[in-house]
């Protein structure tokens, strides 16, 4: 299944039942990854972080008492974050488009449903690696850009500049001025 050598990838797993942590640990293990630390809430994973050096943490959303929403927007706006740019697999057994645009506004960068597999977990992983999606900065946001696609029939005031937007608003030199 695995198309890429994951032994070197360090991750760290954030959930408050033990039994989960170990099944999501033993599937980690058979895709390759031997770096694995284990946090049982938000709190403490904060504290690991500045201990270890993360590639990607997976976290469960309902821990007490930091949850993973609690702790992804910490990771994302604190002074004190120590990787805002880890990127954060949720975990969740409730996938209401509620929670799903929840996750994604509090800067996680996959979302992943209960009941989890091999393939499911590997996916993201890869996504994560494929396709990095970069990271942008509002007044009210800051983690991995939330669009997925580009629209292009969307012509509104968020729409993605393209490369031939950004090359025209470029300042003209004297030569290209004259050539005009």
């Amino acid at each position: 299944m695995a198309d890429y050598d994951l032994t070197r990838l360090s991750v760290l797993i954030i959930d408050d039942n033990r039994h989960m942590r170990t099944l999501v640990r033993s599937i980690l293990m058979a895709l390759g990854i031997r770096n694995i630390t284990e946090a049982d809430d938000g709190s403490s994973a904060l504290k690991l972080m500045k201990t270890i050096d993360a590639d990607i943490v997976i976290c469960d959303w309902q821990m007490q008492p930091m949850d993973g929403i609690q702790f992804t927007k910490l990771v994302r706006k604190s002074e004190n974050s120590p990787d805002i740019y880890v990127p954060i697999i949720m975990l969740t057994g409730h996938t209401e488009m509620t929670r799903v645009v929840t996750a994604r506004d509090a800067g996680v960068n996959e979302f992943l449903a209960k009941p989890i597999s091999a393939k499911n977990i590997y996916q993201r992983i890869k996504m994560i690696l494929d396709s990095p999606r970069q990271y942008i900065r509002t007044d009210e946001y800051f983690g991995p850009d939330r669009r997925r696609r580009a629209d292009p029939a969307y012509n509104g005031p968020e729409r993605r500049r393209s490369a031939e937007d950004v090359e025209s608003e470029k300042p003209k030199t004297d030569d290209e001025t004259k050539e005009a």
